[in-house]
């Protein structure tokens, strides 16, 4: 079975920083600061050869590489030792793009890839600070509309700005909960 998916962190990768071809820049880089054992959160690349075949394939994730997404993101649950979707100990990741050559607008990251309104409540908890689980909820909304919606990032800044407004608030800090 051809690999698609290469996993790194833990002292450990399954590429290198010569795989530029295969991982992009930043997930080389990624696999060679793991090898080098660099404090590297674990996670996972997927081959830049998935693009063409997304295209190739009818604008679908083709089954061999949803499967070894799925069982890297199970691997990376354990290590992690929590769950993506989890209403106690949510797993969050940041998913970015990346390209052999640095390719700048290519694609924004898309921090805190797990959270919802269920997963945000989780957070709260945990940290024990309500408003830096919201911004950090707001911040993905943000993030996830504009990148795979298309949704201008002007037009969130307008809601954002109207509600801080409405609050007599100065600075994004200033904002609670309850708005």
């Amino acid at each position: 079975m051809k690999k698609y998916v290469y996993s790194f962190g833990g002292g450990s990768a399954d590429g290198d920083g010569k795989m530029k071809d295969v991982l992009g820049g930043k997930g080389a880089g990624l696999a060679e600061m793991s090898r080098a054992r660099l404090p590297v959160p674990p996670g996972f690349t997927i081959s830049t050869e998935v693009c063409n075949l997304y295209f190739q394939s009818g604008n679908k994730v083709p089954s061999e590489v949803d499967a070894q997404m799925n069982a890297e993101l199970a691997t990376l649950e354990t290590k992690m030792g929590q769950k993506l979707g989890d209403t106690s100990n949510p797993l969050l990741v940041s998913v970015r793009s990346g390209a052999k050559f640095s390719m700048p607008g290519m694609m924004d990251t898309i921090l805190n890839l797990g959270l919802n309104d269920q997963t945000v409540a989780a957070l709260e908890r945990k940290g024990g600070n309500p408003r830096f689980a919201q911004d950090c909820y707001r911040r993905f909304i943000q993030m996830f509309g504009n990148v795979v919606l298309d949704i201008e990032k002007h037009d969130f800044d307008q809601i954002f700005e109207a509600r801080k407004k409405k609050a007599g608030a100065k600075f994004d800090t200033d904002l609670t909960r309850k708005i």
